[in-house]
C-alpha cells in the first residue's frame, strides 16, 4: 500500500519556517492561520502549503468546481463562446480579490479559497434556478448555504472537504441583498478577506454581465448612466480599474501602513462617490438586463424545467443516484443536492428525457 511521502526534516522545517515569515510580516489586520479557528476535523500540517493554500486546493480539484464551466451566470445556457459562465466568474472574482488582498497586505491565501468556494453551491440556470429552488423546497434554497453544504457534506463521497472555520464563514456570508453591500452587522460577521470577496463579487458579476448584455444586444453600449461612465469609465477594463483602485484608497486603513488604530477595526469599503455610481450601475442592471431576462420567455422555461426536475425527483427520490441520497443524509434534502448540483446542460438533458419538447423553448431562443 502506497504511504505519502514527507519531505526531509530540514527542508519541511525551512519551508514552514518562510510560510509564516510571510505570514507575519502581513497586515496586523490580516488573517493569520497561527490564529485559524481551524477544521472541524484536526489534521497534520502539510510540509508545502498553510492551511488556506490547502483549502484553495480542495477546493480547485472538486467536483462540484469543474462544473462551474457548465453553469449559467445570467444569459442562460448560451452557445456563443465568450459568454461568462460561473466558472470565469468564479475566476475573476478571485483575480480581483487577489489584487486587493495584495495591494492591502492581507491574507491572499484566504482571499483566493473563499472567492474560489463561493459560487459551487449554485443550481443550474443562476438565479432563476436558485429562486425556483427556494420556492419549491421545504426549507427555502440559497446557493450560499448550499455551497457550505457542498464543502461540508458532499464533496468527498459525502466527507465533504474539512476546510477552515474562516474559509467557511467567508463562502456563507458572501452573498448580498440587492441594497448595501457591507453592513455594520455583515463586516463583524467576516475576515476582512471575507469582505474583499464580497466586494469582488459584485465587481466582477457587474462588469462581465454588462459586457454580456452588450454582446447579446440586449443592451446598446451608448445607454449607460452618465454618472457610471464619468465616474467609472466607460469602458469593462476602465471600470473595473476604477473600483479595485476604490476599494484599495478607501480601504486603506486595513493595510496597517499607517499605523494600527486598536480603538476601531477597519472595514472593506468604498468611497461614496465611487459607491454611488457602483449602486447606479447596479440598480440599472436589475431593471434593464436581469428582472427582464428572470420574466423573459427564456426565463420562464428556465423556471419550469427546475420545477420539472425538482417536482419529479422529489416524488421518486428512489431515482436518485444513491451516492446523492447517501451524501445528503436526509431525504427531504436529497431532491434539491441532486438537482443543484446539475450543469444547465445535464439538466436540459434530464428535462427532455422526462418531458420532450420541454426543452425547445431554449432551441429558439438561446442565445449565440
Amino acid at each position: 500500500m502506497a504511504t505519502s511521502r514527507r519531505l526531509p526534516p530540514h527542508v519541511a522545517g525551512a519551508i514552514a519556517s518562510r510560510m509564516a515569515e510571510r505570514e507575519r510580516s502581513l497586515s496586523p489586520y490580516a488573517a493569520r492561520v497561527e490564529t485559524s479557528l481551524g477544521r472541524a476535523l484536526p489534521e497534520r500540517p502539510s510540509d508545502t502549503r498553510t492551511e488556506y493554500q490547502r483549502d484553495r486546493d480542495r477546493i480547485l480539484h472538486s467536483k462540484a468546481f469543474r462544473r462551474l464551466k457548465h453553469k449559467t451566470q445570467v444569459f442562460i445556457a448560451p452557445i456563443g463562446d465568450h459568454y461568462a459562465t460561473r466558472l470565469t466568474h468564479t475566476l475573476e472574482v478571485a483575480q480581483i480579490g487577489r489584487t486587493i488582498a495584495r495591494a492591502l497586505d492581507l491574507n491572499e491565501d484566504l482571499t483566493e479559497a473563499i472567492a474560489l468556494g463561493h459560487d459551487l453551491g449554485h443550481p443550474p440556470f443562476g438565479h432563476i434556478g436558485e429562486h425556483e429552488l427556494g420556492k419549491l423546497h421545504r426549507g427555502g434554497f440559497r446557493h450560499s448555504r448550499q455551497s457550505l453544504r457542498i464543502v461540508e457534506q458532499i464533496e468527498k463521497e459525502g466527507r465533504g472537504l474539512n476546510l477552515t472555520w474562516e474559509v467557511r464563514q467567508g463562502i456563507l456570508r458572501h452573498s448580498k441583498p440587492r441594497g448595501e453591500f457591507l453592513s455594520e452587522d455583515t463586516a463583524s460577521m467576516l475576515s476582512l478577506e471575507g469582505q474583499i470577496c464580497r466586494l469582488a463579487d459584485a465587481v466582477a458579476y457587474l462588469n462581465h454581465d454588462l459586457a454580456d448584455a452588450f454582446r447579446a444586444g440586449v443592451l446598446a453600449s451608448d445607454i449607460l448612466p452618465a454618472e457610471v461612465a464619468e465616474v467609472l469609465g466607460e469602458t469593462h477594463a476602465q471600470r473595473i480599474d476604477a473600483l479595485v483602485s476604490d476599494i484599495i484608497a478607501s480601504s486603506w486603513r486595513a493595510s496597517g501602513a499607517d499605523g494600527v488604530d486598536t480603538s476601531e477595526t477597519p472595514t472593506i469599503s468604498m468611497g461614496d462617490e465611487a459607491r454611488h455610481a457602483f449602486y447606479t450601475l447596479r440598480e440599472f442592471m436589475f431593471d434593464n438586463v436581469y428582472i427582464p431576462e428572470d420574466m423573459g420567455a427564456l426565463g420562464q422555461a428556465a423556471s419550469e424545467i427546475i420545477r420539472l426536475l425538482y417536482t419529479h425527483f422529489d416524488a421518486n427520490r428512489h431515482l436518485i443516484p444513491a451516492e446523492y441520497g447517501q451524501r445528503s443524509r436526509s431525504e427531504d434534502m436529497a431532491a434539491a443536492d441532486f438537482v443543484s448540483g446539475m450543469t444547465d446542460h445535464y439538466a436540459l438533458r434530464v428535462a427532455e428525457s422526462l418531458e420532450p419538447g420541454v426543452t425547445a423553448e431554449f432551441q429558439e431562443r438561446r442565445f449565440s
